[in-house]
């Protein structure tokens, strides 16, 4: 049994910011709101995540990064990733400097909170308007929509609003 550097909860979530999405290199897993908890053992660290949908493709992708970036830091060599299911990934997890990294990418991030029609109501991520128009519900993954501005003429995509209460 070896002994470890004594490592803090706070010091993996520090390092985990530096863990990007694999499709959107400008926001980090913490800021997209993944990670629920961190466990430091003896001689592993048990790091559980939220994926933004279930059928994520990236999940392998992201599950090697944590991994690696833990490992690159620390000298735990039993790292753990374990995908939740319950309690739901909602997109009101992301954090302010997310959707920063969001919008920067060309993504509109999601609205805080959904009109009493249900609609949700999405801005140009690269000029601002509100003069757009949804050309297609299904984007490129699950949590993305199409949509088209029609003051700067250019295509961009929307994180879908996810909430436990839709």
């Amino acid at each position: 049994m070896q002994d470890h550097i004594q490592i803090t909860e706070n010091e993996v979530f520090h390092i985990l910011r530096n863990v990007k999405d694999p499709e959107i290199d400008t926001v980090s897993i913490i800021d997209l709101g993944m990670v629920d908890s961190v466990a430091i053992q003896q001689n592993s660290i048990l790091i559980k995540v939220l994926p933004t949908f279930l059928g994520c493709p990236a999940l392998e992708f992201i599950k090697k990064n944590i991994i690696r970036a833990v490992q690159d830091v620390t000298d735990y060599e039993v790292v753990e990733v374990e995908f939740l299911t319950s309690p739901p990934w909602t997109s009101d997890r992301i954090t302010d400097e997310g959707k920063k990294g969001l919008k920067e990418f060309g993504i509109s991030p999601p609205p805080s909170q959904l009109e009493e029609d249900g609609s949700w109501h999405v801005d140009c991520p690269y000029c601002g308007s509100t003069y757009v128009t949804l050309e297609n519900i299904f984007g490129p993954t699950a949590c993305r929509s199409i949509l088209y501005c029609k003051s700067c003429k250019n295509p961009f995509e929307a994180m879908k609003p996810v909430s436990i209460l839709m």
